[in-house]
């Protein structure tokens, strides 16, 4: 029996140059949304940017431009449009009436990858409330291919034998979900008080920085890792203990620019992890052309959380593939990472960053991991102490 591979579906990705905006910063996006498409099993074949002073609000971009896609679309058999901003009903509308393909704005790819992802009844239901309130306002005009039924990114809607379109009966479903997470933060907050008297502390960062592996290589557990954004979505908790020490250490979902309103609001449970935390430990893909921008996504995100004046240990890890290109035009031989040993990362900005303790290392090959159990030890122990003083004899 000859068997045949799924042949993934074909995108191009839609971006614009906003007024004040870098070219940079506008392909940084583009990479992140090509490496989304590619978690979601597309191919991106091709790019189109344009610089506009805000989006169109019929088709996001100019008539010239909608116009030039629609010619490419047609003559290379895509599957997709997938646009790197939040759409509105009507622009979702317009443009497929122009394009006469498939369209995706970056909040419906990840809720698609979200879907995809999910494993335990709990991040299902986070994710099933998230997209009925994408899809409600969205009604109008989305059932011409909703009712297909067929699978492809962006289909993978809740429920896989019905999608239903009446507001009636979506706003019905949105109350049942909520009801049924409001259980289940209740059964997650009572199992956090249960956890006994432990230090907690949270592992976060922009997705894929190599949270599960760090969580694996210092629980000596086997959380799911892989090369591919949101490979975690829920929750994991694991007891550490370094020296005499114990303490339980959590895996939480991975941060990113532009995350849907509606899938931080679904998943609030997930984040309290987060919020309950003694400590934070940030974990930085220093790999990563953008890291120092998703440093920033990152602190954002916990302000907005409230968890940024938290006790917080940055660990930048991947040094094994850090690459440090010279800024220098002059300088014709760029300074790679055979030129940065780790006495000379230490010295740099990023070991002072914002007066965190910082560590630098490499989850895969294992470098540089006893300072990381060292100033875990050393600041775990201040919370314990401070926390419990009478026990204090713990660490004569």
């Amino acid at each position: 029996m000859i068997e045949t591979k799924e042949v993934p579906e074909r995108a191009i990705l839609v971006g614009i140059i906003k007024s004040g905006q870098e070219e940079r910063e506008v392909e940084d996006f583009l990479d992140e949304l090509s490496f989304l498409t590619e978690t979601a099993g597309a191919e991106p074949v091709r790019r189109f940017v344009q610089k506009i002073d805000v989006p169109h609000p019929r088709t996001f971009v100019g008539s010239g431009k909608i116009t030039e896609i629609a010619l490419f679309v047609s003559e290379n058999n895509i599957d997709l449009a997938i646009f790197d901003d939040e759409l509105t009903p009507s622009q979702i509308r317009n443009i497929e009436k122009v394009l006469l393909c498939r369209i995706l704005d970056r909040t419906n790819l990840i809720l698609d990858i979200f879907a995809h992802r999910a494993r335990t009844s709990h991040a299902r239901t986070q994710v099933e409330l998230a997209q009925y309130q994408y899809l409600l306002p969205r009604l109008t005009g989305m059932w011409t291919h909703l009712e297909r039924q067929r699978g492809g990114i962006g289909l993978r809607g809740p429920g896989e034998t019905e999608i239903e379109t009446d507001r009636r009966i979506i706003r019905d479903r949105i109350s049942f979900l909520k009801t049924q997470l409001k259980k289940i933060d209740i059964q997650m907050s009572t199992q956090r008080k249960s956890r006994g008297k432990m230090i907690r502390v949270a592992l976060v960062g922009y997705t894929n920085v190599g949270k599960s592996t760090v969580m694996n290589m210092l629980s000596k557990s086997d959380v799911f890792a892989e090369n591919k954004l949101f490979a975690t979505l829920d929750t994991t908790v694991r007891k550490v203990v370094i020296g005499n020490l114990p303490f339980l250490l959590s895996d939480t979902v991975g941060f990113i620019r532009k995350l849907p309103h509606d899938l931080v609001e679904s998943f609030k449970s997930t984040l309290d992890e987060v919020r309950e935390s003694d400590m934070l430990v940030h974990i930085v893909d220093i790999s990563h052309p953008g890291f120092e921008e998703q440093i920033k996504v990152v602190e954002e995100t916990l302000r907005e959380l409230g968890s940024f004046d938290k006790p917080l240990i940055i660990i930048f890890n991947k040094i094994d593939v850090f690459t440090y290109v010279s800024k220098d035009e002059d300088d014709l031989t760029p300074v790679v990472k055979e030129n940065y040993s780790l006495a000379e990362l230490k010295k740099t900005w990023m070991a002072t960053h914002q007066d965190n303790k910082t560590v630098f290392i490499s989850a895969v090959t294992k470098e540089n991991l006893e300072e990381l159990r060292k100033i875990l030890y050393e600041e775990v122990k201040k919370i314990h102490v401070k926390r419990y003083p009478f026990n204090d004899y713990l660490f004569e």
